[in-house]
């Protein structure tokens, strides 16, 4: 079924509030792996109260819009559709705890073709709702492989980020948690296929998968950790595209190339040398 170009042109979201505290903050953080050495003193101040800051990558789990492409007006096929690819635009510091509101659009749509599927790109811009202040404008594209060939085109097209031919200038590896999805999952995307195995079976895996989105987080804390000298504010801009999945407890390995502002990376599995990010660019304050 291709999808319904008209209806998503003119798709209207309501804006969206939520509130949050240090404990939403701090959650989100142990769910990446902060705070795995608690001794560690560099990283308590994402995961301990006391001068608490926010991973930068959380506006990603607020102000969601939820399963709005299950709404049959969409003409998508929810059971076809992926999350295709991210990109964060930081434009001041997350707070540790407060009050967002986001407004969402339907910024795009790109026709793949019959056959090939097609991209779905939504802007999520979130401020502060006390102060009106920018604080992030987020774009996540959906991949809808089974709704090609409506021919109704509009909106940016985005040229995924070329990665360097040279060999990385760093490779960082981080083991993810067994229980990571189940840990996850509490920040907002309580979809089963990360916690029940037999709702993954039906989908094709052999067991429940990691969040893309936690992937995606994890990516920016081996960035902020490694590279940034934990300093968050030092990232301005993180774009991937997600190629596969990751399953909870494999080993991620981060290949990076540096290019003065600008870090490009991939993400692979070790243990079954899979890419599962790819096409990563990271815009960072020197």
């Amino acid at each position: 079924m291709p999808l319904n170009a008209p209806a998503l042109r003119d798709w209207t979201f309501e804006p969206r509030q939520q509130t949050y505290t240090d404990r939403e903050t701090m959650l989100y953080a142990l769910s990446l792996g902060f705070g795995a050495d608690p001794l560690d003193t560099r990283e308590l101040p994402f995961v301990y109260e006391k001068e608490l800051r926010a991973v930068p990558t959380m506006a990603a789990v607020l102000c969601h819009p939820g399963p709005w492409l299950t709404d049959p007006r969409t003409g998508a096929t929810r059971s076809q559709t992926v999350h295709g690819e991210q990109r964060l635009r930081f434009h001041a510091p997350l707070p540790a705890a407060g009050r967002v509101v986001s407004r969402s659009r339907v910024l795009g749509v790109e026709d793949k073709g019959e056959g090939k599927g097609a991209l779905i790109h939504v802007e999520r811009a979130i401020s502060n709702a006390d102060t009106g202040e920018a604080l992030v404008t987020i774009i996540h594209t959906s991949f809808c492989r089974a709704d090609g060939g409506f021919g109704e085109s509009f909106g940016p097209r985005f040229t995924p980020h070329e990665l360097p031919r040279r060999a990385p200038d760093e490779v960082m590896e981080v083991p993810t948690r067994p229980d990571a999805a189940l840990l996850y999952r509490l920040n907002v995307d309580r979809n089963p296929l990360h916690a029940d195995p037999d709702v993954a079976a039906r989908a094709g895996f052999p067991r429940p998968i990691l969040h893309g989105l936690c992937t995606y987080g994890i990516a920016a804390r081996l960035l902020i950790t490694r590279l940034l000298g934990h300093d968050p504010d030092r990232l301005l801009s993180l774009d991937v595209r997600f190629s596969s999945a990751v399953y909870p407890g494999e080993t991620l390995s981060l290949e990076c190339w540096r290019d003065g502002d600008v870090l490009s990376f991939q993400a692979l599995v070790r243990e079954r040398g899979k890419k599962v990010l790819d096409n990563g660019r990271a815009q960072i304050r020197l």
